[in-house]
């Protein structure tokens, strides 16, 4: 058997297939390579301004709807809440005036002043449940409330205790009726005044995200509108010809875009921004003012009803002196200032919320209650006068008594702190209305011009393509 002759060489091995290449990579290619002709250059072009175009409507709707809904909030949840919350301490302030009033009253409290006290309470516990039910995400808001409405029975027991004894004459009713101030003062009072701070912090957040610029549409809208423009630049440069009309079309709906967004916010955020400063925070200094007017009142009986049996403790500058008569002068100089007579002195409660209004049936009743406050002021002195010559009966008189009393002028700077109250609230609605109207379709018409623009840049595109066919 014979084998063929070999020649001592190696024969190496086929070499191997290329593996396949993936379709992304192909595709890829394919496209780079069509990028190197007009036709490519074009398309690309196309889908980019297209792409642009939708992304400025997109972003402008997503921003415009945030700030919306901000401004939304304003006017529906968290000012109302703010408002509640202001409420809930009016009413607990003026519960205790009136108890306080319908004890010095004597054993016989007359019907009106009960029915006020009971109106005050029932408002109080209404609007707690109606803040629980709204307050949402704010764990410190929930917890103020919870321990508003656990000491709230403790509070009017003591108040029944208080009317018991006083009903029969015993001096025991004014100690119940000092520890139930005491519980207002020191736990229910301060309670639901962090309860208005928190809703009033919140007001705040959703004025900042209702006002905020959209400077991610402006700048995405700038970036559309840019490429647009170069674009056109570009088609001109290379045809000669002056318009192209789905370009122009791209263009011109961006730029409405581009004009209704900072127009309308602008006209939005100037709305908002009075709403603030003539509105919320007016209401924010009116609410003050009334509760200093309240708690100055229940200073006022207080001192009657104690009669000296509480002064201000060994730490304060007025050690000695009646504490309750320190704080009613703490309230009138921060209602009105130091100064007697004439206008409250700078920077004072009534004399920010005079310079906060911004017409006449803003500013009225506020000057109208701060001369009652000063009429309050001199009536009050002439009851301490009486009281301290211990003529306590024509004191009494001086201070609860229906005619020329303090309780009179109290009654007189409430109702017109109210009536500014009222009107403020107006302001406030109709200018945080103005504003968030200002977003109205907004977000919608971006969409829709978007599209539009989008099309017209296609078409634009498309119409030069169909000269390389």
């Amino acid at each position: 058997m014979s084998y063929p002759p070999t020649t001592g060489r190696a024969v190496a091995p086929p070499a191997p297939a290329a593996p396949p290449r993936p379709a992304w990579r192909e595709g890829l290619d394919r496209a780079r390579a069509a990028a190197t002709t007009e036709p490519g250059r074009l398309r690309v072009i196309g889908a980019v301004l297209a792409a642009l175009v939708v992304a400025f409507g997109a972003v402008t709707a997503w921003q415009v709807s945030d700030r919306q809904t901000a401004a939304d909030a304003v006017a529906e949840r968290s000012q109302p809440l703010s408002a509640d919350a202001a409420q809930i301490y009016r009413s607990l302030a003026d519960a205790d005036t009136t108890a306080t009033s319908g004890f010095l009253a004597g054993g016989q409290e007359p019907g009106h002043i009960r029915q006020r006290y009971e109106r005050d309470i029932d408002t109080a516990s209404e609007l707690l449940v109606r803040a629980a039910a709204n307050t949402e995400g704010s764990a410190s808001a929930r917890d103020e409330i919870r321990k508003i409405n656990q000491l709230l029975p403790v509070y009017t027991g003591l108040v029944e205790s208080a009317r018991a004894n006083n009903r029969q004459g015993l001096p025991l009713g004014g100690a119940y009726l000092r520890y139930a101030n005491d519980t207002m003062r020191g736990e229910l009072l301060p309670a639901a005044g962090r309860l208005y701070k928190a809703e009033t912090a919140r007001l705040g957040e959703d004025y900042g995200d209702a006002e905020a610029w959209p400077w991610v549409a402006i700048a995405t809208g700038v970036v559309a509108l840019g490429a647009l423009g170069w674009a056109q630049r570009r088609e001109y440069q290379r045809t000669n010809r002056v318009l192209n009309h789905g370009l122009l079309a791209a263009t011109a709906a961006s730029a409405v875009v581009m004009l209704w967004l900072v127009i309308g916010h602008g006209i939005a955020r100037a709305e908002l921004s009075d709403s603030d400063d003539h509105g919320a925070k007016s209401l924010q200094v009116l609410n003050e003012a009334r509760i200093d007017s309240l708690r100055a009142r229940a200073d006022e009986n207080l001192t009657l009803v104690a009669r000296g049996a509480v002064v201000v403790d060994e730490d304060g500058a007025d050690k000695g002196k009646d504490a309750y008569e320190v704080s009613y002068g703490s309230r009138m100089s921060a209602l009105v200032g130091t100064a007697l007579g004439g206008r409250p002195s700078d920077g004072s409660l009534l004399d920010k919320a005079r310079s906060l209004a911004d017409d006449d049936a803003g500013r009225g009743p506020v000057e109208q209650a701060a001369g009652r406050i000063r009429e309050w002021q001199v009536r009050h002195k002439a009851a301490r006068a009486a009281d301290d010559g211990g003529d306590y009966k024509t004191a009494l008189t001086k201070v609860i008594g229906a005619r020329d009393s303090t309780g009179e002028s109290f009654d007189a700077v409430d109702t017109q702190l109210a009536k500014a109250l009222d009107h403020e609230q107006r302001e406030f609605q109709r200018a945080a209305d103005d504003g968030r109207g200002a977003f109205t379709a907004l977000a919608l018409g971006a969409g829709v011009l978007a599209v539009l623009g989008a099309a017209g840049a296609v078409l634009g595109i498309g119409r030069r393509l169909s000269e390389y066919r």
